[in-house]
């Protein structure tokens, strides 16, 4: 994902659970840092969309699923490096459900709007310390 360091990024982003006390996240890995990471999935806010209204958008654009029970926990500015760019954004994080059960028992998903064949994987909870996830969301979990 290209980054702008001279402008703030507005996100939308969610916290989805399956019944095996799993997150939803996209795996990453930071070439300068040499860092393995995930991240929560979701995207950006176009200007005059809510942020809801982004988060229902951005994952039926990129997994092809309906959210429902979406739940605003907290607005979050994040301020990082990512390959040696400095990038900022102001997530606005939610917990979500999604709408159609039979999507929790798929194992990943292809995201759909990926240049680089990015995927989503349900990462185990119960190996959280050992894993980094941004934005940070140890509070929630």
């Amino acid at each position: 994902m290209p980054y702008n360091s001279e402008a703030i990024r507005p996100l939308s982003l969610a916290i989805i659970k399956n019944h095996k006390n799993q997150i939803l996240v996209s795996p990453g890995y930071d070439e300068k840092k040499g860092e393995s990471f995930y991240r929560l999935l979701g995207g950006g806010i176009e200007f005059g969309e809510s942020s809801l209204a982004a988060l229902r958008r951005e994952f039926k654009e990129e997994l092809n699923v309906e959210l429902v029970d979406c739940h605003l926990l907290q607005v979050v500015e994040n301020i990082f490096s990512f390959n040696g760019l400095l990038g900022h954004e102001l997530d606005f994080i939610y917990e979500a459900k999604f709408l159609n059960p039979a999507d929790y028992l798929r194992d990943n998903f292809s995201i759909l709007d990926s240049q680089d064949e990015g995927r989503a994987i349900w990462l185990d909870l119960e190996d959280k310390d050992n894993k980094i996830i941004y934005p940070n969301i140890s509070a929630w979990l």
